[in-house]
């Protein structure tokens, strides 16, 4: 199965040359926790991690989902005590490299190639939150469904004939994580882009009828999908 974002890349190759332990995790574990001390940074081999955060009242935000050739932890780098910012939660059966903290930093402190290479992957990373973070604020809760939406194309979809098959199954609470809103809000925009035939749903996977249209409905400025995706 091809995925419309095969041809991107996803890090720096050369990571794999530093040393490493192989990993393997259960779904519905954790790589770590926020305010965690680090332990170390993952490059994913296969499986999905969801990292997000838990607000003290027990809302849920999911920021992005991870999945192979991506690296976790790795914004804690060169910091002073430095902590798990966010939760990592396994949610696909998963095996990774672990690098500790420290050979990561002594490799790219030696290493001016990739470090710059890291640096530049970073800071793709870094927009792409940026960007998400803007289509939640300037679009409201419209904006939050339909670039999540269009954002998951972009990440798991699948060019079909009569659309785009988003193929990666998640409950409407789980997408209402990716939007900071309820379910039950999520639950009647989903609806109403059910009965005007936009979205439909096939073996409990999304199906976008109408691209254009959630492009339209938040002035898509067609960013690079580099920049427009949900991992």
């Amino acid at each position: 199965m091809l995925y419309l974002n095969e041809e991107i890349v996803g890090f720096p190759k050369e990571l794999t040359s530093i040393k490493h332990e192989i990993r393997e995790y259960k779904k519905d574990t954790f790589l770590f926790r926020e305010g965690d001390p680090i332990k170390g940074t993952y490059l994913i081999r296969s499986g999905k991690v969801q990292i997000g955060k838990i607000t003290p009242e027990g809302r849920e935000l999911t920021l992005r989902i991870c999945g192979p050739t991506q690296i976790v932890g790795e914004i804690t780098l060169f910091s002073v005590d430095p902590r798990y910012m966010l939760d990592a939660k396994v949610i696909e059966d998963m095996v990774c490299l672990k690098f500790k903290i420290e050979d990561l930093e002594e490799t790219l402190s030696h290493n001016s190639e990739l470090a710059v290479e890291f640096m530049k992957w970073m800071g793709m990373n870094h927009q792409k939150t940026q960007m998400k973070f803007r289509d939640l604020l300037l679009h409201g809760k419209k904006g939050a469904l339909y670039s999540t939406l269009i954002r998951l194309t972009n990440s798991y979809g699948v060019k079909e004939e009569s659309g785009i098959l988003i193929d990666l199954i998640l409950t409407n609470q789980e997408l209402a994580n990716f939007c900071g809103m309820t379910r039950e809000v999520v639950n009647r925009m989903l609806s109403d882009l059910k009965k005007q035939n936009k979205v439909s749903m096939v073996k409990g996977k999304l199906f976008i009828h109408d691209i254009q249209y959630l492009k339209d409905g938040i002035n898509c400025e067609n960013c690079p999908i580099a920049f427009c995706r949900i991992d």
